[in-house]
């Protein structure tokens, strides 16, 4: 079993920044990939960025150049800086690991 906790939401003005958290505890292998996801209202949850063990990442078009995906391994924790944020980025944001270990998700709402 693995277990998530993620942190760093909240509200912010649009054009600001947020760095969301994603603290994985448990039985973890050293092979893997860690995402963070996003559902907002009334639509599906989608990939935002991920990272492998190995330092690969991967983004969405809609966030390419905007926010990063990092990790620190020491404290099996992965973060997503998101800067340059606009209203179409409000959603709630899932950290998950591997196939199947989601968190409870943190709420992101950008808004004047």
């Amino acid at each position: 079993q693995v277990q998530l906790v993620e942190s760093g939401g909240g509200l912010v003005q649009p054009g600001g920044s947020l760095n969301l958290s994603c603290a994985a505890s448990g039985r973890m292998f050293s092979i893997y990939v860690m995402g963070w996801y996003r559902q907002a209202p009334g639509k599906q949850r989608e990939l935002v960025a991920s990272i492998t063990s190995g330092g690969s990442t991967n983004y969405a078009g809609s966030v390419k150049g905007r926010f990063t995906i990092s990790e620190d391994n020491a404290k099996n924790t992965v973060y997503l800086q998101m800067n340059s944020l606009t209203p179409e980025d409000t959603a709630v944001y899932y950290c998950k690991y591997g196939c199947c270990y989601w968190g409870q998700g943190t709420q992101v709402t950008v808004s004047s």
